[in-house]
């Protein structure tokens, strides 16, 4: 096959960047890894593993590892967000499993981050990327420490704020959604209010909404609770510190359980959602990026890590069966549409999830009850048998 004989530079240590790394070593193609930071962490709380991709990661044989740190859900609730009625409901459990031939997991970040990096092994750590630089057929990654290396291909998979990406695209870096969210992790025995603990959960209100569902022994639970505000978000960062009474009050009036996990957070910070805009290309030559440096997406379907899953084992198929040129084309040509498809999904979502009691959330709830046909394509997707074609 071409691709064993290219040299592979993958920029960024994360969920993407390793997944990526371990799906080339399963296909015979060595790589190295950089990672900017001094030591292996993922920011945010947790992540919501759907079958998509979790397929990808039990093909990795990483499923035993992940089955301990993970809980499984035992079903997709949504609630109204004062009463707190059930509107809707769906098994997950071993029904979810056997309808799309993969596990729905919650799983710390740290847990993945660990899986991984222990099943992949040296990361170059401390080693931020400050040029891509075209050298002969390849191309050498400058360092901010003075150092530098040379490989066939360079994989940007170092996210939102991506280094690599200025070297493939200048498009503009992202837009704001006017929705920003308020993260944490919680201990069930703070929550005596929530019904359903070990339930995927959505509380859908007038201009926001909360998510959670259980993670590791089922123990603790992560959520995210959005709000549409504020109307413009100012500066550089997508954080900002917040006191913590402004997180109480933004939720008064809503299901006693909603409160109680809001107000039991420890991080008094509010994240701006933002989505990526498309790009007019995903790879230049041989530099291409995977996951959020290319498609950054609002989080209401739970995909951002699912889909730079998908992204990993479709590029690593596509550098195992054709020549870099081809391989790379051919990735950007199956990630495109899929990903902007997904994306265009969950900006849709951001404003169906947060109207106010009335006649459209009657008809929205209606449709909710269609949602596990309606969000079927998701899930259901097969990045590797597509790769293959």
């Amino acid at each position: 096959m071409a691709g064993k004989a290219l040299s592979v530079a993958i920029v960024g240590g994360g969920i993407g960047g390793l997944t990526f790394a371990l799906a080339l070593r399963q296909r015979g193609i060595g790589a190295e890894v950089y990672e900017r930071s001094a030591e292996l962490r993922e920011v945010g709380a947790a992540v919501a593993l759907a079958a998509n991709g979790s397929r990808v990661l039990q093909r990795l044989g990483l499923r035993d590892e992940l089955a301990a740190c993970s809980a499984v859900p035992t079903e997709l609730v949504y609630r109204h967000w004062r009463d707190g009625r059930r509107v809707v409901a769906f098994p997950i459990g071993d029904a979810y499993e056997e309808r799309f031939a993969g596990p729905y997991f919650g799983v710390h970040r740290a847990d993945l981050q660990r899986i991984l990096a222990d099943a992949w092994g040296k990361v170059h750590l401390g080693r931020q990327v400050t040029a891509v630089v075209s050298a002969g057929a390849g191309y050498r990654l400058e360092f901010a420490d003075g150092t530098s290396e040379t490989a066939d291909v360079v994989v940007g998979a170092d996210g939102v704020h991506s280094a690599v990406r200025k070297w493939v695209d200048d498009a503009p870096l992202a837009r704001y959604s006017g929705s920003s969210g308020f993260r944490g992790l919680v201990p069930v025995a703070q929550l005596p209010s929530l019904p359903d603990p070990g339930a995927m959960q959505f509380w859908l209100g007038p201009g926001g909404h909360l998510l959670h569902y259980a993670i590791g022994d089922g123990s603790v639970v992560n959520f995210l609770a959005v709000l549409d505000e504020p109307a413009e978000w100012a500066g550089e960062s997508w954080t900002e510190d917040i006191p913590r009474e402004r997180i109480e009050t933004a939720f008064e009036g809503w299901h006693p359980a909603v409160r109680e996990m809001v107000s039991a957070t420890t991080l008094y910070q509010r994240w701006g959602l933002f989505s990526q805009y498309p790009l007019n290309r995903w790879h230049r030559g041989g530099v291409v990026l995977l996951g959020d440096a290319a498609h950054a997406m609002l989080p209401h379907h739970g995909q951002g890590a699912n889909q730079t899953i998908e992204d990993a084992v479709t590029l690593a198929e596509c550098l195992a069966r054709d020549s870099r040129e081809a391989a790379l084309a051919r990735y950007e040509k199956l990630r495109r549409p899929r990903t902007r498809a997904v994306q265009r999904s969950s900006w849709v979502a951001n404003a169906l999830l947060h109207l106010p009691d009335g006649p459209a959330a009657d008809a929205r709830d209606v449709e909710l009850g269609r949602i596990g046909e309606t969000v079927a394509w998701i899930h259901s997707h097969d990045a590797l048998a597509t790769a293959r074609g």
